[in-house]
């Protein structure tokens, strides 16, 4: 069972942002977290792996994913329609 919320690239790019500005304007990283609505471990988790990502970046990087769902589903159909002759 998946655990926690689910969030889009994009939706992560923008928490990333609003805490980067909160931490700008003299808030420390914890207490922008929080404000955020994200642990601080989660924070972390995201910068190391979206924080160079401009929002395009990470909408063409969802859409990318989206792709190879689609194409993992559609070569397992084909493998067993192939499998039934």
């Amino acid at each position: 069972m998946p655990r926690g919320k689910k969030h889009t690239a994009e939706q992560i790019v923008s928490v990333l942002r609003q805490i980067e500005v909160g931490t700008a304007n003299g808030k420390m990283t914890p207490q922008a977290c929080k404000e955020a609505g994200i642990t601080e471990q989660t924070y972390y988790r995201w910068r190391k792996e979206y924080g160079g990502l401009q929002l395009v970046q990470a909408q063409l990087r969802n859409q990318t994913l989206q792709l190879r769902v689609l194409l993992v589903g559609t070569q397992e159909r084909h493998r067993r329609s192939a499998c039934l002759c």
